[in-house]
């Protein structure tokens, strides 16, 4: 932990605070369709670092799979009438770049440094900074006693709150860390598109909100994004590249 105490606090403050902070900032100024497709820019940003980084072209699978996985992103999140706001757009982008960062630094996870070690320094790291930014008053904090609606149930505010904290987000990052160094940077950050088909598919399921037929296609185009980016096998000089590309110095 002491050696790779600069990764980690890297991690805490890009991967978990940045992200975080960056797309809900963007939420306030536009609509969530578009900040959620502006984060997810994510992969294009590893392929294109990696390109500048090795100075080899990405091969044709990795550019069709990366452009077909982006048309089918658009149409999943359906920006039509979609207004643009400078500001916000600046915040989603910030929150893109943090979200290459997660994949980045959590495929330098390894021996040295086992994955989940990475993700708890790293939300811990997260939680110490948002908790300075809330104690300053530079972050807004307030929490009224409210219900919500999920699947029919009224439920008081702090269930599902409770969920993303202790499930959806802790889990979720978890598993994460653990799957990049397994899979790639590259491929790892395709795959996490997936997350806004499941996205799709609980707000069906728990808030009843069907999935126009646009969408469905949408969800298939990412699907085949990531199949043409998993076919472009990646060398283990590639590989390299992937988790070299944001450099970090361990602390002595």
């Amino acid at each position: 932990m002491r050696r790779h105490g600069l990764l980690i606090v890297s991690f805490g403050l890009t991967a978990v605070a940045g992200c975080q902070l960056f797309y809900f900032a963007a939420m306030q100024r536009m609509p969530v369709a578009v900040a959620l497709l502006i984060q997810y820019i994510a992969p294009v940003l590893i392929v294109i670092a990696v390109w500048v980084r090795t100075r080899r072209a990405p091969s044709r699978a990795v550019l069709i799979g990366s452009v077909v996985a982006m048309a089918g992103l658009v149409l999943v999140v359906d920006i039509s009438g979609a207004r643009f706001d400078l500001l916000g757009t600046i915040f989603a982008l910030c929150a893109a770049v943090c979200a290459a960062a997660y994949f980045v630094i959590a495929g330098r996870a390894g021996d040295d440094l086992p994955p989940l070690a990475l993700a708890a320094g790293g939300l811990l790291t997260g939680t110490l900074l948002m908790g300075v930014l809330v104690g300053t008053g530079v972050l807004p904090f307030a929490a009224p006693s409210i219900t919500v609606t999920l699947a029919g149930l009224e439920l008081p505010g702090i269930l599902p709150l409770l969920w993303v904290g202790a499930v959806a987000t802790t889990v979720g990052y978890a598993l994460g860390v653990i799957a990049v160094p397994l899979i790639g940077s590259r491929l790892a950050s395709f795959v996490g598109l997936s997350e806004v088909l499941f996205a799709l598919g609980f707000a069906w399921l728990l808030l009843g909100e069907t999935p126009a037929p646009i969408q469905f296609v949408g969800g298939a185009l990412i699907l085949v994004g990531v199949v043409l980016v998993r076919l472009d096998a990646a060398s283990p000089a590639e590989r390299s590249a992937e988790t070299a590309s944001i450099p970090v110095v361990p602390s002595p």
